[in-house]
């Protein structure tokens, strides 16, 4: 047992500040919170003098576990204040790791995984879906994520998921309705989309942008392939660096015509239409805005960089210089203007109700740094115009309420789980102090300022 000692509890469901408390925390949970006494008998005491206290930050959409060993971007992320994280693709071989290994303190909890994404080779056909939904729920799959599948195939999945009692979540494919994937029950869409998504459903011209404006999905081999999963997955792992650069002129025109033909009464009851369906969309605007101003040189000099892989470095300065030869200024100021559409409508699903998660795409995507990542995409969802205490929800009691974890997670109360992080700066006054990150507590373990940047230094000069 150990305690918080004098410090300033935060409730991000209010954005109540309740100062000096000491918290007592034994066996990874919260045991007491009361009024600061003074010294006592507790064997260890964390000065909490002029801190701040919120319950841990989940990163609602990251891929860590896409690597074969995750330890360093798992250091990263708990070292900016990450105590968990939906993971937001799957092999049945980490639902079987998942089963058999334990949770650890030393890194962020992984609160949810699906099986594999859903694509033409295991999901082309509604049958073949449907079979596949059933063997990833079979092996222990939290939620099915959907992708570059059909419409029909979409609609034959979101049936099969809501008998088996598993939400379905991912890309909203191209071609479906956005309104019938809500009313259908798609419970996240991430990304704003991607592609037009959820745009097109703004739009006056919407039938027009869903039939004609986006890439369509890729069409299921004739035959089946051999390890075709395998190869697709290899596929996928060059083109998620930065999917905008597959854009092609027509879409782009259609692109321009989305943003030519906002409706913003249309996005208002699309967003009460989310309100209504309880559709979650966890934007990932530091993901989007990444992929649309790819050779942004801001991006190339973060100095956050140097938490990055040398191989990543590399990669995502390939994927700017192909952004830059291949689209004119022309084309640039259309993905500019998209993504200042892209802020409006976060804003306008916030206003209206709407549910909204924190997430950053990381890890893979170029410039989505593990962990600092999160922390851009606070100051982007600020840029929409959300608040400082409507960002911390995002990442703390709305995350716990769409995973169903309310009774152990998302605020400081006895009786939840020690996931806390311990700030200098009160985060209701500005989102800048969720950065003045000076301690985490992860499962009961406190991890200090001392422990935090040893964690990121192991993760520079790779």
């Amino acid at each position: 047992m150990y305690r918080i000692a004098n410090v300033a509890v935060v409730d991000p469901r209010d954005g109540s500040v309740t100062a000096h408390q000491d918290l007592r925390i034994a066996d990874g949970r919260i045991t007491e919170i009361g009024a600061t006494t003074g010294p006592d008998g507790d064997p260890t005491t964390v000065d909490g003098r002029d801190r701040f206290v919120v319950p841990g930050l989940v990163d609602m959409h990251a891929h860590p576990l896409n690597l074969d060993d995750p330890a360093h971007e798992l250091g990263l992320m708990l070292a900016f204040g990450i105590t968990g994280y939906r993971q937001m693709s799957g092999t049945p071989a980490l639902l079987r790791r998942r089963r058999d290994r334990p949770s650890t303190d030393q890194a962020p909890r992984l609160l949810a995984t699906p099986g594999s994404v859903l694509t033409p080779v295991n999901a082309g056909k509604p049958a073949t879906a449907v079979e596949e939904v059933r063997r990833q729920v079979r092996d222990g799959a939290d939620f099915i994520k959907a992708a570059l599948i059909t419409p029909e195939v979409y609609f034959a999945v979101q049936a099969e998921a809501d008998r088996l009692g598993v939400p379905v979540a991912g890309h909203l494919p191209a071609g479906v309705d956005v309104r019938a994937a809500s009313d259908a029950g798609f419970r996240s869409i991430e990304h704003v989309g991607p592609g037009l998504g959820v745009l097109a459903g703004c739009s006056c011209h919407e039938e027009h942008l869903r039939t004609t404006g986006q890439r369509g999905p890729i069409k299921a081999p004739p035959f089946k392939i051999p390890f075709a999963d395998r190869l697709v997955e290899r596929v996928l792992r060059k083109i998620v660096i930065n999917p905008t650069q597959l854009t092609s002129p027509a879409a782009l025109r259609s692109v321009q015509d989305a943003i030519d033909s906002f409706d913003e009464d249309k996005a208002r009851e699309l967003a009460r239409r989310f309100a209504a369906n309880d559709t979650w969309n966890c934007p990932t605007l530091i993901r989007v805005k990444a992929q649309q101003f790819c050779d942004d040189p801001a991006f190339t000099a973060d100095p956050d960089l140097r938490y990055a892989t040398a191989a990543e470095r590399k990669a995502w300065n390939g994927a700017a210089a192909a952004f830059r030869e291949k689209f004119d200024d022309a084309q640039h100021a259309v993905f500019a203007a998209q993504f200042a559409l892209q802020l409006r409508v976060v804003k306008i699903l916030d206003e209206e109700g709407a549910p909204l998660l924190a997430g950053t795409d990381a890890v893979g995507a170029a410039w989505v740094v593990a962990g600092v990542s999160l922390h851009d995409e606070f100051d982007l969802l600020a840029e929409a115009g959300l608040g400082p205490l409507r960002i911390l929800r995002t990442a703390t009691t709305d995350p716990a309420r769409f995973l169903g974890r309310e009774e152990d997670a998302g605020t400081v109360e006895v009786g939840k789980e020690a996931d806390l992080v311990l700030l200098d700066g009160d985060p209701t006054a500005s989102v800048a102090n969720l950065r003045t990150i000076s301690g985490v507590v992860r499962g009961g373990t406190h991890h200090d300022a001392g422990a935090l940047a040893a964690l990121k230094e192991r993760a520079v000069g790779r």
